[in-house]
């Protein structure tokens, strides 16, 4: 990966990897807790053809962590001023996990910058999610959260860790594996504070809070792959299954035997996908008139039934 740069948009700092120098511009977002380092596995094979831009969201890795809007809105527009920043005016956009939220909405709020988009276990299509993430939003997470961290608790959790590479099957040890990652990256206050804002935004104790179902017609006529891991222990594959029903002419990629991260854990596959549905498919222009009709079509139909 090309070295890290940082630029200040609005005050405040972003950290970005970007390499490759191909037309077609891929910027890949990263989920809750992670950074851009997330896609070191298949980066470098994806910029032989495209240009690849990779940033720490606001609040993760080395891009500032202020007091500020976690929203997944306020994430998609922190995506638009990063790329204006850089002179780009159109990407696909990638997401995995919380960041495939942040895709989706990025193409809902900005369709005209839309190429294509790339939902990689995303949130957003449905209010299952893991027990770990539900009991982080409850009142005491962060007294909770501060503690695991404490040299007792952290040797558990090690412990745990190799424990499951033993005896867990593959793709659960993967999941807890990247979930041992997370965690050993909140050990900073404030991405500590920056998680839980960001968790509290999308859940609550009963499941994910945000949806993109009751809009996800509005991706009719543009180009969208859905990938998922068919033993995915943090977002469950049936999402995968909805989305594609959801989202008109949307290609459905499931990786067997792979949990929530395809791009870690099958690093090779996952660029064969990326690389065949960027390659087999043009990219959008936005048609404000048709995106009208598609509204105006869909509201007529509520208000009729």
């Amino acid at each position: 990966m090309d070295e890290q740069r940082t630029i200040t948009v609005h005050g405040h700092a972003r950290a970005f990897r970007m390499l490759g120098t191909g037309p077609t511009v891929l910027l890949l977002v990263h989920g809750i807790g992670c950074d851009g380092t997330t896609w070191d596995a298949v980066a470098p094979a994806l910029a032989e053809r495209y240009t690849v831009i990779a940033p720490d969201l606001l609040g993760h890795g080395r891009s500032a962590k202020p007091r500020a809007d976690y929203s997944i809105g306020g994430y998609a527009n922190g995506m638009r001023d990063l790329l204006g920043s850089l002179d780009i005016d159109r990407v696909t956009v990638v997401g995995h996990s919380f960041g495939g939220g942040v895709a989706m909405q990025f193409a809902y709020q900005f369709p005209e910058r839309t190429d294509r988009l790339v939902v990689v276990a995303g949130g957003g299509l449905g209010p299952q999610v893991s027990v770990t993430f539900r009991a982080l939003t409850l009142p005491g997470a962060s007294v909770a959260l501060r503690l695991s961290h404490l040299p007792p608790s952290r040797l558990a959790l090690a412990s745990l860790r190799a424990a499951a590479g033993l005896i867990a099957p593959a793709a659960l040890a993967a999941d807890l594996n990247e979930a041992y990652a997370v965690h050993t990256g909140l050990r900073d206050p404030a991405a500590r504070s920056a998680f839980l804002h960001v968790l509290r935004h999308v859940a609550d104790w009963r499941g994910q809070l945000i949806t993109m179902r009751d809009r996800a017609y509005l991706t009719q006529g543009l180009p969208t792959l859905v990938v998922w891991g068919d033993q995915d222990h943090v977002m469950p594959v049936e999402h995968a299954k909805a989305a594609a029903e959801l989202m008109p002419g949307a290609q459905l990629v499931v990786l067997p035997g792979v949990g929530h991260f395809p791009h870690r854990e099958a690093p090779e596959e996952f660029v064969r996908a990326v690389t065949d549905f960027v390659e087999g498919t043009r990219p959008t222009r936005w048609d404000a008139r048709r995106w009208r009709q598609l509204l105006q079509t869909r509201s007529g139909a509520s208000q009729a039934a």
